[in-house]
Order: C-alpha cells, then structure tokens, then sequence
C-alpha cells in the first residue's frame, strides 16, 4: 500500500533547506537509537498484551492492539507518531532518548519525524506480511469446493453491514460519503483465524455449521481484500463515482484471478529454481521476490499492496513447498506483524470516546451503532442457510461476527489515508474489539444451546468414517473370540 510512502514522499521532499538536511545528517545517529528504544516498546506492549489475552483465553491480536493503546498517543505517550500536528515534544522516548543520548532538545523534531517514518513504513510491511501469510494458510481448491450455502453466507455477510453501516452513517450521523463507505466496508470484515480457533476448541470445527462458517471466512477474506482496494482507492480520490467504482473491482477482481492464473502456470519453474539454489533460505527469499512483486504489480496499478501479497500467498500455498514456508514466515511475521498492531493501537485516541465531553458523545453513539450493525449484519447471515433441516442457522451467524485482525487493517488504511475523523476511527477500533472479545464465549453458548443435549450431525467424511469403524466392529464380533471382541470395543471407547 502507498498510503504510507506517499507521506514519507512528501515529507523527504519538504525537507530541503541546507540547514534540516545538516541537522538530519548529524542526529542520523540519534534516528537509529530512537527506532530501537521504539521497538523495546513495541515489543515489549506486544508481549505483554499478548500473554495476558492468550491466559484469559481470548485472541493475542487484542492484547497487542490494548497494549498499542497504553503505550500511544492514549495513554503513557511512549509511542506517537506525527498525525494531528505532533512533533515529539510531548512523546516520553523522545525526551528519554535526549537524556539519555544528550544531544540538543531542538533536534527532538527532526529525529521524531525520521525514527516515526521509519516505524511507519515497518509496520506496513508488517501488515503485507501478515496478508501474505493469510493467503499461505488459506486454500484455492477448499475455495472452490465451497458449497453454495458458505456462498452465500459470505455474500449476505458482506453486503448486509456495508449497506447498512454505510447508509445509517450517512442518513443519521450526517458523516460525508467516503468515511461512511470506509467505516461500512470495516464491517465486513471476518477473522478466520480467531473463528476456527474457537470451532476447534469446543470440536464443531467439522460439523456442518462449521464448515460452512470457515468457507464463508475464507470467501469472506477474498471479498473483503477487494473491497478494502476499492475504498482505500476511494479515499485517495477524494469522491465516490461509479465508474470507478466498477472499475476498481473489475480490476481488483481481475487482478487476483489473472496473478493467482498465470502463478499456477509459473509454479512449477518457481519450484525447480527454489530446488537448484544452494545457498541458505533460497526458499524464503524467493517466496518474498514473489510476494513483494505482486505487492508492487498491485501497488502500481492503483490497487493495494496487500492484495498482491494474499494473491502471492494464494499462489504459493498450492506448491509442495506450502509447510516448509509456512514455518519460514512465521518468525518474519512475529517481528513485523506486531509493529503494525501496537501502531494501530498506538495512533488511536480513546479520549475522544469519554462520554463527559460533550464533544465526544457523537463518536459514542456512533460506536454503539457500528457495534449493533457489526453483529445484526453477520447474524443473519445464519437465516440464509437453505437445505440443511436442523442446522444451528445462529451458530452460522455467530461465527461471522468477529472482525479481529481484517478489521484493524480496514481501521488503518482509512486512518493514514485520512478518511476517517478521530471519533469515528476509534468508533471502528472499539467495534473490532468488542465483537472479536464477544465472540468466543457466545459462540460457546450458542453451540452448547442448540446441540440440547445431542451431538452435532457430522460431516460426509466423518459419517463414512463411523460407517467404516462399525462394519470392523461387526467383522471382529463374528470372527474373533470373546476376548479379542471385548478388547477392540475397549479401545473403541477409549477413542470415543
């Protein structure tokens, strides 16, 4: 994505007086001292929101943004970035780093705009890596092999809060046309990592209404990549026309199918290249060419970087090299995925949501909105289920409701493009994290209520297994002694 170089173009090129370029060179030392003492931050909130969240049984990914919260502009002012006029006086490293370092105060502007550039810049290749890795570990033929019902579950849960977000903002709030499609797209997205977590945990993750939830999950990323290039593009412009409107996802849509096309031609030659090369992490390295070109491919032809990078994983997680790169990105993701998180976090002003200034009310009653429409727009996804008597239509519903991470990119796009006023971008931080802390225990509840006591209907493969197991069963019972029958329905038990 542009939406952070173009600032980091335009402040480079502000910078052209003899004296700043002076006074840049001589603190350049200063610069690289300010980004490490900001990483100790991030790192450190990340960790310890992280750790916290994962023993209270709720996603890390919350932890890192509440931890981002504490340390930013919210809070401790250990980490703030120059939006909103900002230039480092106020932010806490900055003031330790000049004790610490001892270099004059009037040089605090220029080392904070430079060490926050740096910051930005790493947490947006975080965010194309934490894209690139979605794509990894999603799955091209389990696309296609989707039913109808995850169609169109994934459809309705799309277009129900957008329409409905974007209209109530505009016809209630009085909120201009971009930011409102900005905030009505963040309400479409759905985390499918916090979703199958969760479907796994309490073993409904191969019933039927969890497959049909993961399917529509997954569609649910496709179609919300593509309309988060749409609107981020939207927001560069300025106006909504339709024309472009159609153009943006004609190309979009064209630019996945046609990447994700001609990638699995290529795959072969990227495969037998990767396997001739003889030096260390040949694998990695030419997974990230790939990544980064499609990135750049995106990029350039006004669509968003992340969309190359989901293509790129899209493409790569159907070589036999899928697990091997898999576990080589892990590491890369944990040292830049929670620069952007903590970055989110740390750029988003809570303070506009106290309800005792009267200034902050309009963004309060605005959350409340998007949270309602958050959760009504993905439940009734479950009511379109068809053909499936018995189902647990508001399982289905429940599990489309958390935004997780997808939401937080939408939220940060839209806040670096400048889209979104400062009550309604932390309308939409305090929606992804009160739908993605609702979701877990709900999901629970509404599982454990519909089962009324039975076990869930189980999937084809499951069923054929059972069918096989039984027909064993009856072999052993009329061929073996009692003592080996008795013996196989122990171990029968035990499996149970």
């Amino acid at each position: 994505m542009n939406w952070v170089v173009l600032p980091a173009l335009s402040n480079i090129q502000a910078m052209t007086s003899p004296l700043l370029a002076t006074v840049a060179a001589e603190n350049e030392p200063y610069v690289l001292a300010g980004v490490l003492l900001s990483f100790m931050v991030i790192y450190l909130a990340s960790k310890l929101g992280g750790e916290i969240c994962a023993r209270l049984d709720l996603p890390p990914v919350l932890g890192e943004l509440v931890g981002g919260v504490l340390v930013g502009v919210s809070a401790l002012h250990l980490l703030v970035f120059p939006e909103g006029g900002v230039d480092g006086t106020n932010s806490l490293l900055m003031h330790v780093l000049q004790m610490t370092a001892g270099f004059d105060v009037t040089a605090i502007p220029s080392i904070f705009e430079a060490q926050s550039e740096v910051i930005s810049v790493l947490a947006e290749l975080g965010v194309v890596i934490l894209l690139f890795e979605i794509g990894l570990e999603s799955d091209i033929k389990e696309l296609l092999r989707v039913g109808p019902q995850a169609t169109i579950v994934a459809v309705v849960g799309v277009v129900t809060p957008f329409a409905l977000g974007t209209a109530g903002l505009m016809l209630v709030f009085g909120v201009p046309t971009v930011p409102a499609v900005f905030a009505g797209a963040a309400l479409t997205a759905t985390s499918i990592g916090i979703t199958a977590k969760v479907l796994a945990e309490i073993d409904r993750l191969t019933s039927r209404e969890g497959q049909i939830i993961i399917g529509a999950a997954v569609m649910d990323d496709v179609l919300g990549i593509i309309v988060l290039a749409v609107v981020a593009s939207l927001a560069r412009n300025g106006s909504v026309q339709v024309s472009n409107v159609v153009f943006l996802i004609i190309s979009a849509a064209a630019f996945l199918i046609g990447s994700i096309w001609l990638g699995r031609l290529l795959m072969p030659f990227f495969v037998s290249l990767v396997d001739n090369l003889k030096t260390r992490g040949q694998l990695l390295v030419m997974g990230l060419i790939f990544g980064y070109g499609l990135s750049y491919i995106a990029a350039v032809i006004h669509l968003e970087a992340i969309l190359g990078a989901f293509a790129a994983g899209l493409i790569l997680a159907e070589t036999n090299k899928r697990k091997e790169l898999e576990e080589l990105v892990i590491p890369i993701a944990d040292m830049l995925v929670p620069i952007f998180f903590v970055s989110v976090g740390a750029r988003t002003d809570v303070s506009v949501l106290n309800p005792f200034v009267p200034e902050n009310r309009e963004g309060l009653i605005m959350a409340s909105f998007l949270i309602l429409i958050a959760i009504v727009g993905k439940v009734v996804t479950g009511a379109t289920v068809f053909g499936m008597p018995g189902i647990n239509r508001l399982a289905i519903g429940v599990g489309m409701v958390p935004r997780g991470e997808v939401g937080l990119v939408f939220a940060a796009v839209g806040s670096a493009s400048g889209a979104l006023s400062k009550s309604l971008e932390a309308a939409i931080i305090v929606m992804v994290i009160l739908t993605t802390f609702l979701a877990p225990p709900l999901l629970r509840v509404v599982f454990t209520r519909g089962d009324d006591g039975l076990d869930p209907e189980p999937t084809p493969a499951l069923a054929n297994a059972a069918s096989a197991e039984a027909v064993v069963l009856s072999s052993t019972s009329m061929d073996s002694p009692p003592a080996e029958l008795e013996r196989v329905e122990s171990d029968h038990q035990s499996h149970d």
